[in-house]
């Protein structure tokens, strides 16, 4: 028998020794959050790999022995642990957050942290990748708490706009990567110079009120912080493709190569968008590309990223005006786009917006010591184009030009084609200094200093008679400068539970710009602003997951390039200033993590829509002395089962302007001044602010990496000006249709849209990843307008109010379809 036993042993050993176990887990923060991409390392054999969605990994074909597994994750401690693998094992990693993470120095100077007494949502990749089918960038963001977007085109394709506590974009200060990307003059941030950005984002945060300070424009609506994409230490290539209604077609390549004998890394992108749109002839077609290379010391990263965006997109800013979309029998009465119609009744090829933007990045973050960090940055933004209109029976004399006699006939009026150019640089230095000197204090000194010098011009390219008009005759230019400093410190102290918050922010602008003098005569001047926002705030802790917390801060902001080039030093508007209280409630558990936050909003000289736009889209605005919003929000996301989740938030709010008073310069059919038309209010609501807006999101998961989405956004009524709707005797509407609904009502209707949102993904031996996906827009075809802008005009005494609409797509699909390797 010990025979036999010998014998079977020996005829055994080699099957045992050709034994393949595998090691899989999971890999979670201490909150227990899975860490999608997280890296898992072994060696002898070296092998790694990368966790899934869900934060799972596995590794297989191991013979038994000993073995390191390393678990790493940006922005958090590695993990390590030695094993003797005899079977399969599950080996799970929390990871710990680091206290240095190089690539997070930058963005976090200017980011609110899990107990800062300010309301923010922050949105990973995953939260971004799941709705990225080929949408601007806005409508990434269009779940989170007070947002309201809209597109221009009604597809969330070419031009959008995005609100936040009914705060424009010209409000709302954007950086990437704590780099402004705001326009220096209009102080818009236009995503549509950026297509396809989400692709290289990896988290976005949104702050709602005055926030944290941070470089660039004031943010007195809210604030979108991007960064992009970080450090993936293993290789990968993914391609993307959406298609779906109207033409639309996104494709997305993505590339990189992990990490490189430690040190390096190199990512790639580029992209395409193409849609007809829902508006008539509100085509895009975008191009866009992102480069970032990186190297990585045992304490420092430098890291350079290039970026660039084209688009042409035809011409759909004016929107459609009310006695169109008004009128029910015309086949096309909400999709009618008449910008660039000839009298002949075809229309001009090349209504288009033309514009292409590049951006250059030289990040560099520095671990001083374990107390003591320091991170820099240089930028360098170029952008030139032009938008190209034909303008019908226009007089040479606004051109400055003299009428000339061709044929015995004098020419003083001619239809001409026209571009407008833009030609700007922007480029500065940011910088922070993040000092820990103990576990319960911490100090940043962040600041900037940027320089913006853009050329306004214009060129007739073409008229119907030559009208003396040389090829390419440039029929004005303007030259601006401005230059942005601004220095900040902000300091958390914490008591037991208590977190104390302050933070100081210096900023000087100084604006040269061709406008107006006393004289009316068009002369260059200078802007010279000095602003001091202070915030201070306190939060207190229950338990690791529940606080409360208060703030009270000071924003600062100036006029817009429109606001001093179209005014005269007596008429000129003065800056705004915004007083922001803010209290509120947060809790995060495993089955339910949400918050409630109370805002009061106290404004001084805010310069409001007044409705009115000029030919090219652009708002324009008045002071008024008084004036606040008001409101409470509520967030949340629960568990319901293992399957079903539930995301809501909801804002209710009063926006109101103390003693408004309006006054429309009159004339008679000869020009001659007449009495000024004037509108008074006690109290009036302020333009493009519902009260009500709510947001809901219900996931269910039937199977393992698959998904179905049921996704609600609900705006409340908005009005077009700041009379609230008051038609008082004497005042009329558009005289086209004195009967049309949206003649009569200067508002947007209130609209309640619904989308699914479906996805499955798996793997093949060949193909790490699999995703097919569907949206399907407004699912119920609800006719809705998400914008809107009302022209008021004085006729002979009376008011008249031209009203004109966007209208949103009904029903609509993208379909996509993403391969990862």
């Amino acid at each position: 028998m010990k025979n036999l036993l010998t014998a079977l042993i020996a005829l055994l050993l080699p099957v045992l020794a050709s034994a393949q176990f595998s090691i899989s887990g999971k890999i979670t923060n201490q909150a227990g959050e899975a860490l999608p991409g997280a890296t898992v390392t072994i060696t002898n054999p070296a092998v790694n790999t990368q966790a899934d969605v869900k934060g799972n990994y596995q590794i297989t074909s191991l013979p038994n022995g000993s073995y390191t597994i390393k678990a790493s994750y940006i922005g958090y401690q590695t993990t390590t642990q030695t094993i003797a693998l005899n079977g399969n094992r599950v080996i799970n990693f929390s990871l710990t957050n680091a206290t240095f993470s190089a690539e997070e120095v930058t963005v976090t100077a200017t980011r609110a942290g899990k107990n800062s007494p300010t309301a923010f949502t922050n949105l990973s990749k995953k939260d971004l990748q799941k709705n990225n089918y080929g949408q601007d960038l806005p409508y990434m963001l269009a779940q989170t708490p007070s947002v309201v977007v809209s597109s221009d085109g009604g597809t969330g394709i070419g031009y959008t706009g995005i609100r936040i506590r009914g705060s424009d974009g010209t409000r709302i200060n954007v950086t990437v990567n704590g780099i402004p990307l705001n326009d220096a003059e209009s102080q818009g941030s236009f995503f549509v110079n950026l297509p396809d950005l989400t692709s290289s984002v990896n988290n976005i945060q949104v702050q709602r009120g005055v926030g944290t300070s941070t470089n660039g424009a004031g943010a007195f609506g809210g604030s979108i912080n991007i960064q992009t994409a970080t450090r993936r230490d293993t290789g990968y290539a993914e391609i993307n493709t959406s298609a779906g209604s109207y033409g639309t077609v996104k494709n997305t390549v993505s590339v990189g190569s992990g990490l490189l004998g430690g040190h390096f890394s190199v990512d790639g992108r580029l992209s395409r968008i193409r849609s007809d749109g829902y508006i008539d002839r509100a085509s895009s077609n975008l191009q866009s590309f992102f480069v970032s290379a990186a190297y990585y010391g045992k304490n420092s990263t430098l890291r350079a990223n290039v970026f660039a965006g084209k688009e042409r997109t035809y011409q759909a800013w004016n929107g459609i005006p009310d006695y169109i979309i008004g009128d029910n029998t015309l086949p096309n009465n909400r999709t009618y786009n008449e910008l660039g119609l000839m009298p002949d009744g075809s229309y001009y090829k090349d209504q288009v917006d033309n514009y292409q933007q590049n951006h250059y990045q030289l990040l560099y973050d520095q671990k001083l010591s374990d107390k003591l960090s320091f991170s820099g940055a240089l930028h360098y933004t170029k952008g030139k184009g032009y938008y190209e209109e034909f303008k019908d029976d226009e007089a040479v004399e606004d051109y400055g030009l003299t009428p000339v006699v061709i044929g015995g006939t004098t020419i003083s009026n001619t239809d001409i084609a026209r571009r407008r150019w833009l030609d700007n640089d922007f480029y500065g230095i940011t910088y922070a200094l993040k000092y820990l000197p103990q576990s319960n204090l911490n100090f940043t000194l962040g600041g900037a200093y940027n320089r913006y010098t853009g050329a306004h011009f214009g060129n007739i390219i073409y008229t119907r008679e030559s009208a003396g008009i040389p090829p390419n005759y440039e029929n004005y230019r303007d030259d601006a400068k401005k230059n942005d400093f601004n220095i900040f410190g902000r300091g958390e102290y914490k008591v037991g539970d208590v977190t104390l918050f302050a933070d100081l922010q210096y900023r000087r602008i100084d604006y040269s710009f061709l406008g107006f003098d006393r004289n009316l005569n068009n002369v260059q001047q200078d802007a010279k602003l000095n602003f001091f926002n202070p915030k201070a705030g306190i939060t207190y802790e229950f338990d690791e997951h529940n606080n409360i917390y208060a703030s009270f801060a000071v924003g600062n902001h100036e006029p817009n390039r429109d606001d001093y080039t179209n005014s005269t030093p007596a008429s000129r508007p003065k800056p705004e200033n915004l007083k922001d209280f803010e209290v509120g409630y947060r809790t995060s558990g495993d089955v339910f993590k949400g918050g409630i936050n109370a805002f009061y909003m106290l404004y001084k000289n805010q310069l409001i829509l007044t409705g009115a736009l000029n030919d090219v889209g652009s708002a324009t605005r008045i002071n008024v002395d008084n004036s606040y919003r008001a409101g409470i929000e509520v967030d949340g996301n629960v568990k319901i089962t293992k399957q079903l989740s539930w995301a809501a938030n909801a804002t209710i709010s009063t926006n109101k302007i103390k003693d408004l008073t309006l006054s429309l310069a009159s004339y008679d059919d000869d020009y001659n001044p007449l009495t000024p038309v004037t509108q008074s209010f006690k109290k009036t609501d302020i333009a493009y602010s519902p009260s009500l807006i709510v947001g809901s999101e219900i996931v269910y998961s039937p199977v393992k990496n698959g998904s179905i989405a049921f996704v609600s956004k609900y705006v409340g009524r908005q009005y077009l000006d700041n009379t609230a709707n008051v038609n008082p005797a004497g005042i009329s509407t558009s005289p086209d249709v004195a009967d049309n609904p949206y003649a009569v009502n200067r508002l947007l209707r209130s609209y309640f849209v619904n989308d699914v949102r479906l996805s499955y993904s798996f793997s093949t031996k060949a193909i790490k990843n699999i995703g097919l996906g569907l949206l399907v827009s407004n699912v119920f075809s609800k006719k809705y307008e998400a914008n809107g802008a009302t022209y008021p005009e004085v006729d002979s005494g009376t008011l008249v109010n031209y009203n004109y609409y966007f209208p949103q797509a009904t029903r609509n699909f993208l379909a996509s379809v993403s391969l990862s390797f």
